[in-house]
């Protein structure tokens, strides 16, 4: 765990941050090189700067409403970890389509071609949760579970790493989705799978996770899981009666 890469001053520079940037840079170089394979507008990249930035604030405010009186307001608002994936995949989506729309690119072939390049930079963003020690499990006695001392929270019981488990599930998940581009699989059905398989992943993985219960068994993150793959579900099945 190296949560603090160095510091000038009295500013860090987190591994969190420098992974989710990289993950950022990496998923607009891939959506680049697909943009330019399938001839779509160049002008999709301003879209997608545009959702990465909407996509921070939104995972960062959706993961503080989420902790509300845990800690002040404004700490954990500017704390080196703490982000929601569902709230920076709705925030990310929505300010792309504002821009996606206020361009006129056509929005379902830009955001099928963007998905094994989200794969991989939330793949790429959950090592960086792992290195802050964010987003953990229940505790383990597994040989590869992992104590975060200095974690959010803090813990020195060993848990599963469960951001690992996600990031190394995705990968396949981005290999499967590149495999359908190069095979002209339908726009609809290429983001209906992703919804599906994302959804699928992270519904089973917040079984192991210690969020709060809302709904019996269930948390925010397991509902939400499910609207995606039901929203991927009829993606799918509209596509192939068309």
């Amino acid at each position: 765990m190296y949560p603090t890469l160095f510091r000038i001053g009295s500013f860090e520079i987190t591994t969190f941050g420098v992974l989710v940037a990289a993950g950022a840079l990496v998923g607009l170089w891939l959506l680049r090189r697909e943009l330019q394979r399938r001839g779509l507008p160049e002008s999709a990249e301003t879209a997608a700067l545009t959702g990465v930035i909407g996509g921070l604030v939104g995972a960062k405010l959706l993961w503080t409403i989420e902790h509300l009186g845990e800690e002040p307001f404004a700490g954990m608002l500017f704390s080196r970890g703490g982000m929601s994936w569902f709230g920076g995949l709705l925030g990310g989506v929505a300010t792309g389509l504002f821009v996606l729309r206020r361009q006129r690119t056509p929005i379902l072939a830009v955001l099928a071609a963007a998905t094994p390049a989200l794969a991989i930079g939330h793949a790429i963003g959950r090592v960086g949760c792992f290195m802050v020690g964010d987003d953990y499990g229940r505790v383990s006695d597994l040989p590869w579970a992992v104590a975060f001392p200095q974690g959010l929270p803090p813990t020195d019981d060993p848990v599963h790493p469960t951001q690992l488990y996600e990031a190394l599930a995705l990968l396949p998940i981005a290999w499967m989705l590149t495999r359908l581009r190069r095979r002209g699989v339908g726009d609809a059905v290429v983001l209906g799978v992703y919804l599906i398989s994302v959804g699928a992943l992270r519904f089973a993985i917040e079984f192991l996770r210690i969020n709060e219960r809302v709904l019996g068994p269930f948390t925010l993150a397991h509902l939400i899981s499910l609207g995606l793959v039901l929203a991927g579900g009829v993606l799918v099945l509209r596509a192939r009666r068309d």
